[in-house]
């Protein structure tokens, strides 16, 4: 004999979505429909196995409380499963009820909130740690919590509607499906933090920190790199369940994640709207990659009008081109694919080398005779240093950080035969290779982070020295420049240099680690110029008066030009390595290789 089993609404809802009809077969735990609460979507699912017998609603009913919305038939044989069922262990039953209530996390039975991010071209959380996990095992932590709104809202809506608290948390294996390393001791082991916008907004909730916190000591104890996708709103007002705290000001999140710099790598990932304790966060990582639709601020629009600044519209609040020009953001990914992408490639340069077919290696050998045509006949002119980058790297190796910010200097990763190596290079392209401000900071930064994860250096020195003038003065170069010879003094990585062209003044220098005796090896190409300053300057400086003297114009161009051509053969190479200032003047065809043999052999 079958029996009827009816489904009944937990609360006053209305009916958004109906995935059964009438007569259709389902199994135990399997969504049937949808109801809207507040907002929030509440999946029902099958509480028994058998036939739809009656639907009572329809898509827009509005529904009360204990209101019925179907009935489940059983099917003799799936009666006698029932029956089955009930003589089950209560540890298969248990399995049972753990089974249903994983599911309730999952992006199918939160299909309407998924479905709001795809409509934006946005992915789910989920899909963004899959991404990062490429099929690799990962081992969640927390995945049960929800929102402390018990007291607001039924518990049985926020399993899904506020699922996992707003953040995933846990630790997998990344670049491990794609990543050949040649020694394996770093292990892909890394804790992975992806925000949920699609819960509560992104926002930071009670449990949402206490599984932060966890992940975080997790990190620090087994001393694994990090990886966190950031979107959120911000502080949550909304959890009623703790009434024991205040001002939250207790909240240790933001003083952890800030512990592991220089102890494990953190990579930051930002899409869409990230502010506040989110845009922290953030802004606190060592590479912070941020989609082409992002806007990253300290407050949000409620905050800003909150604080008697106006109405803002949150698009306007930190765009993307605001934060990748004034550092914010190391690097630009076009969507959420991309910037995964990006976080997965910048994470393996420090989890070791890999390895390359001897053909590959082969290849790369033979194409750097080509370094000796990267520059122009006429040494005032300007030239592509990316591509001499590109030829010096190995293949599709080079990523390049703040391309947007202190132009003046390239700063980014490469490999040399698989091995991981920081770059810094002068771009001749901006202020005529000039170290501003920006570039003195960013470049300095960068050396302490290479230094800190112990990855050795490589500086292509093309630079007139520091950017002067009273305008840049107003802006604290004394200060700010000095950071770069702190920053080369506590080098404690291998470090080579190579003077590709002009070598002058304090920027040079700064450049070079502190002096020409700092590197471990200090090179120059055939073109090198060396000085305390630029050619030009220093006869215009040190010859004024004989300059000045000549009444005729020509004559005194003549003069200036004969004085630049013998401090330019004085600075030459060749002449500053006779008396030993550089170690040595190289082909540049063979600045690879002898990169390779002092880094690595």
């Amino acid at each position: 004999m079958s029996h009827s089993h009816t489904i009944t609404a937990s609360s006053i809802a209305v009916v958004s979505n109906i995935s059964i009809a009438q007569g259709q077969t389902v199994t135990q735990g399997q969504p049937l429909l949808t109801l809207q609460v507040m907002g929030t979507a509440l999946p029902v699912v099958a509480t028994h196995s058998g036939v739809i017998k009656r639907l009572h609603v329809n898509i827009d009913d509005e529904v009360v409380t204990k209101q019925i919305l179907l009935e489940i038939e059983d099917t003799p044989q799936m009666a006698s499963s029932e029956i089955e069922a009930s003589a089950m262990s209560s540890t298969h039953k248990a399995l049972l009820a753990f089974e249903a209530r994983q599911a309730m996390t999952s992006d199918e039975a939160r299909s309407q909130h998924i479905a709001k991010r795809e409509a934006l071209g946005f992915r789910s959380a989920r899909q963004n740690v899959d991404d990062l996990c490429e099929g690799a095992h990962f081992r969640e932590y927390g995945q049960f919590a929800v929102a402390a709104q018990r007291q607001r809202r039924d518990y049985q809506e926020l399993k899904t509607a506020t699922a996992a608290d707003g953040i995933i948390t846990g630790v997998g294996e990344v670049n491990s499906q794609t990543l050949s390393l040649v020694e394996t001791s770093a292990g892909f082991k890394t804790a992975l933090i992806v925000n949920d916008y699609s819960v509560l907004a992104g926002t930071q909730g009670f449990f949402h920190h206490q599984k932060l916190d966890r992940i975080l000591a997790v990190a620090q104890e087994q001393t694994l790199p990090v990886i966190m996708f950031t979107e959120g709103g911000g502080g949550r007002p909304g959890d009623t369940d703790i009434t024991i705290v205040n001002s939250g000001l207790q909240c240790a999140s933001f003083s952890s994640w800030a512990a592991l710099s220089g102890i494990v790598p953190r990579i930051s990932v930002a899409n869409g709207y990230c502010f506040a304790g989110n845009a922290a966060l953030f802004g606190a990582a060592d590479i912070r990659i941020a989609t082409k639709r992002s806007w990253i601020g300290m407050a949000g629009p409620a905050m800003i009008e909150g604080g008697g600044l106006g109405v803002v519209n949150a698009k306007e609040i930190g765009p993307i081109e605001t934060q990748a020009k004034n550092g914010v953001v190391d690097i630009v990914a076009d969507d959420e694919a991309h910037a995964t992408y990006l976080a997965k490639r910048c994470l393996g340069y420090f989890q070791g080398a890999i390895t390359y077919s001897e053909q590959e290696q082969a290849e790369k050998d033979a194409q750097q005779t080509s370094l000796r045509d990267v520059l122009p006949d006429d040494r005032r002119f300007v030239y592509d240093m990316r591509k001499a980058i590109d030829i010096l790297a190995d293949n599709d190796s080079f990523t390049e950080l703040q391309r947007q910010f202190g132009g003046a200097i390239i700063t980014g990763f490469i490999r040399l035969e698989g091995r991981p190596v920081g770059i810094l290079a002068s771009d001749c392209k901006v202020l005529g290779g000039a170290i501003d401000v920006e570039a003195g900071e960013k470049a300095a930064e960068f050396m302490q982070f290479c230094n800190g994860f112990s990855i050795p250096l490589l500086s292509l020195c093309d630079t007139p020295g520091f950017m002067v003038g009273p305008e840049h003065e107003q802006r604290g170069a004394v200060r700010r420049l000095a950071k770069l010879f702190t920053s080369g003094a506590k080098l404690t990585v291998p470090l080579v240099a190579v003077a590709i062209r002009k070598c002058y003044g304090l920027g040079a220098q700064a450049l070079l680690g502190g002096s020409t005796m700092k590197p471990h090896y200090m090179l120059s190409w055939p073109s090198g110029e060396f000085g305390g300053m630029g050619l030009e300057g220093a006869v215009k400086l040190g010859f004024s008066k004989e300059l000045a003297a000549l009444d005729d114009p020509i004559a005194r161009q003549a003069l200036f030009e004969k004085l630049v051509a013998k401090q330019y053969a004085n600075g030459q190479a060749t002449e500053v390595a006779s008396v030993l200032e550089i170690d040595a003047v190289i082909d540049p065809a063979n600045t690879r290789q002898v990169i390779l043999q002092t880094l690595f052999s």
